[in-house]
């Protein structure tokens, strides 16, 4: 289980308390400045460090990391809910190439309307170009080896977003399920939905992936 991870010390505790049994987590720190590598470590995580910044660089370090067959990813803000992963390992066991998640809110206020309709436009062109999705795969697991060789090189906000479209050109079977999408832990902050620049952080990495 790979957590990329900047500032999110508030959040690690439930979220690892939340991994289902038998499930290892790899927390990636990408220069975290509020003591988070220190928390995941006292909580019996892997601790890996990626300096570089950006969300593709720290889950493409915690992919390299991990060693199991099935390699699930996640946010560390605690807004995904880990008792739905094993529903998407065991579709990945059952032959699905990629299970992804989409995110079904908790209650009112949880997705920013910003965040909301940008996921709209995505997914509506993937499934332009014949990805049955209705999100960007915030939940998601695959196989690792197969995953390593889609050779996805977006190490920023774009990471997801090419991970689909890499997995649709390779004929990759693709199968989505609902998932609870429900507050962030306190004390955090979404990197983009937390707030309009960050949103627009987001479309322009995808908008770059888009034109490759």
């Amino acid at each position: 289980m790979v957590l990329p991870c900047l500032d999110e010390a508030g959040a690690l505790p439930d979220v690892l308390a939340g991994l289902p049994p038998g499930y290892r987590a790899i927390v990636v720190d990408n220069g975290s400045a509020d003591g988070s590598p220190e928390v995941a470590a006292s909580l019996g995580a892997k601790v890996v460090h990626e300096p570089r910044r950006g969300y593709g660089a720290a889950v493409h370090t915690g992919l390299e990391a991990a060693t199991a067959d099935i390699v699930c990813f996640a946010d560390a803000d605690g807004s995904l809910d880990l008792r739905d992963l094993p529903r998407l390992v065991t579709a990945v066991e059952g032959g699905a190439d990629l299970a992804v998640g989409r995110r079904v809110p908790t209650g009112p206020g949880v997705w920013p309307w910003h965040a909301r309709a940008g996921n709209v436009v995505l997914a509506r062109l993937l499934r332009g170009r014949g990805l049955p999705v209705r999100d960007i795969a915030p939940l998601r697991a695959a196989d690792r080896r197969a995953l390593l060789g889609l050779d996805v090189t977006d190490r920023a906000f774009g990471y997801p977003l090419e991970l689909l479209i890499k997995a649709q050109r390779a004929g990759w079977r693709v199968r989505e399920f609902d998932v609870r999408y429900g507050e962030r832990a306190k004390g955090t902050k979404s990197k983009v939905s937390g707030s309009v620049r960050g949103t627009l952080r987001a479309v322009r990495d995808f908008g770059r992936v888009l034109a490759r």
